[in-house]
Parts: structure tokens; C-alpha cells; sequence
């Protein structure tokens, strides 16, 4: 998602999405280890996207 995106999410959703996404960076990092994942790429990938949603919920809740 774009980030313009993500800020018209409630804190819930965010917090929703981030887990969401924390439990896709799992299932992508086993993948890597046993041999699976073709493309590394998402991996980065996904940790952005946390990133951004770690980002404006920090924002949201100074």
C-alpha cells in the first residue's frame, strides 16, 4: 500500500496490517531457510511496508 493509503487507515487497521505483514516476513524467512523462496526480494519488501505502518502509528500516537 501506498502510504497516502495507510494514513486514511484507523489505528486498528494499521495495528491489523502490521501483524499481518510480521506474520508474512515469518512465513517468507522460512521459506528462505529451507530452500523455497525464489524471490529474496519480498523480503525487503515486507520489511518497508512494516516499516511504514510502524511509522505513521507512531505518528498517530505521539
Amino acid at each position: 500500500m501506498k502510504v497516502n493509503e495507510l494514513r486514511k487507515l484507523s489505528a486498528d487497521d494499521l495495528n491489523k496490517k502490521k501483524a499481518e505483514l510480521t506474520q508474512e516476513l515469518f512465513n517468507f524467512k522460512f521459506q528462505l531457510h529451507t530452500g523455497r523462496l525464489e524471490n529474496t526480494a519480498k523480503l525487503k519488501g515486507i520489511r518497508q511496508e512494516i516499516a511504514r505502518v510502524s511509522t505513521i502509528l507512531a505518528e498517530i500516537k505521539p
